[in-house]
């Protein structure tokens, strides 16, 4: 989450949700500042100095114990209501959605590269339909990038060799400013984008023209051509069957019982880590001797892999 006083006006439930947890902790610190500022003003003239005789009459002055228990409790069920709250909106903004769209980005010096499932690629420019989740599924090429939407109220730092993820709500059509937060290099001010919300008709339009494809397979396609021509199949099935690995089918999204214990979720990264480290998480009951393909396959290469792996339901 970011600042969402220096973003412009909100154009998704992210960024409404955000907007009011700033606006709770600055209406309650306001409360108090204005409540502590008033005692303050209110003391120093009611209690101001007098003469000896005066203050002689002060001089038995004794602490209050409730009013002590009053003063540390308050502030602290203040800021435990911050950090509910803003936990629980953090929280519904990083959950993944159910239906989401599935949008690869490659950040590198000084774009960023979206790529689509059925295989078209679009640099600076993001098109999605309205009404419909999207995750964004992000890495980089180079160095931190930081994907940040402005009108969202959300930014997510984009890592060399992790992915990293994003979810957004698209339910207003419009045009939205993309900014890389992270100072990337002498470029970096140049390095923006648009997120552009259209209507659904007008996203199926566009699709049907093809406009940016650069090849004629689509990502799950590529990515079984990829594990073809690499001979992942003679050891990983796709119809279940139990080879030298884990079978492919089914293996996305389900809970994996390592062999030094502990489990993991076959997520993306998990299957990017697999690739590129196959001996740090090893499956139980598979032996430890797939090679590393780290620096022979692309990281777009490594995107088509996962995405025809996740359709092996």
């Amino acid at each position: 989450m970011t600042n969402a006083f220096a973003a412009g006006a909100a154009a998704s439930p992210s960024a409404w949700k955000i907007d009011a947890v700033f606006l709770f902790i600055t209406g309650v610190s306001l409360f108090f500042f204005l409540l502590v500022e008033g005692l303050l003003i209110y003391f120093a003239i009611r209690y101001r100095r007098r003469k000896a005789s005066e203050d002689a009459a002060t001089s038995d002055v004794k602490s209050n114990t409730v009013l002590e228990i009053v003063w540390v409790l308050v502030p602290t069920l203040a800021v435990l209501a911050f950090f509910v709250y803003g936990y629980m909106v953090y929280r519904d903004v990083t959950s993944p959605q159910p239906g989401a769209a599935d949008i690869n980005v490659t950040a590198g010096q000084f774009l960023y590269e979206f790529k689509y499932p059925d295989g078209r690629t679009a640099m600076n420019e993001l098109r999605v339909p309205a009404g419909r989740p999207v995750k964004l599924i992000m890495t980089s090429r180079d160095v931190i990038h930081g994907f940040f939407i402005p009108d969202y109220r959300i930014k997510q730092d984009v890592l060399p060799g992790q992915y990293t993820y994003l979810h957004l709500q698209p339910d207003r059509e419009g045009t939205y400013d993309i900014y890389c937060t992270q100072y990337c290099g002498v470029g970096h001010s140049t390095m923006r984008a648009k997120l552009i919300v259209m209507s659904a008709g007008a996203y199926a339009a566009w699709m049907e023209r093809g406009e940016g494809v650069k090849t004629a397979m689509s990502l799950p396609e590529k990515g079984k051509a990829l594990l073809e021509k690499f001979g992942c199949l003679g050891c990983h099935s796709i119809d279940g069957t139990v080879k030298v690995g884990p079978s492919f089918k089914g293996l996305y999204g389900r809970e994996k019982h390592l062999e030094k214990g502990g489990e993991t979720i076959a997520d993306e990264e998990y299957l990017r880590e697999s690739i590129f480290d196959p001996g740090a998480k090893v499956v139980k009951g598979f032996p430890n001797i797939m090679p590393t393909f780290k620096g022979s396959i692309p990281d777009d290469d490594v995107a088509a892999i996962i995405a025809y792996i996740k359709t092996l339901k």
